[in-house]
């Protein structure tokens, strides 16, 4: 299976999706003319990755600004990915960055948290 890899944009993220590694990442910015049109590509790598995971696959959310319609998309991927860990397939574990004056950007992945059933590491860093 082929990686998924998109160069980020000022109003779209890194996108890598490897395969071979079992390591997700979305870093940047989140806010696509059409967020819909924008993730369906992401969306369609994971379910065909369901074929082929990893045992462990560990997803990167290294966002530093999502706005509304792609927050409902990013569900929508973390879905798939509670999907994913209940196939029993591989163990799904989501690592939520989020700088340390962030509070916005804790309180979404708390948010993500409350609502998906996959192990949630809330990581604090530097700047982002």
């Amino acid at each position: 299976m082929d990686n998924f890899t998109l160069e980020g944009s000022p109003k779209t993220p890194v996108v890598n999706l490897n395969a071979t590694s079992g390591v997700l990442e979305l870093k940047g910015r989140s806010i696509p003319e059409n967020s819909i049109e924008f993730y369906k590509p992401i969306y369609d790598w994971v379910d065909n990755y369901m074929q082929v995971a990893k045992p462990e696959t560990t997803v990167n959310i290294v966002l530093e600004y999502f706005n509304t319609s792609s927050s409902k998309c990013i569900l929508d991927f973390f879905k798939k990915l509670e999907n994913l860990n209940n196939s029993g397939k591989t163990k799904v574990t989501i690592n939520w960055h989020y700088e340390e004056d962030d509070e916005d950007m804790l309180e979404a992945g708390e948010d993500y948290q409350a609502i998906i059933s996959v192990p949630f590491k809330m990581v604090v860093v530097e700047e982002i």
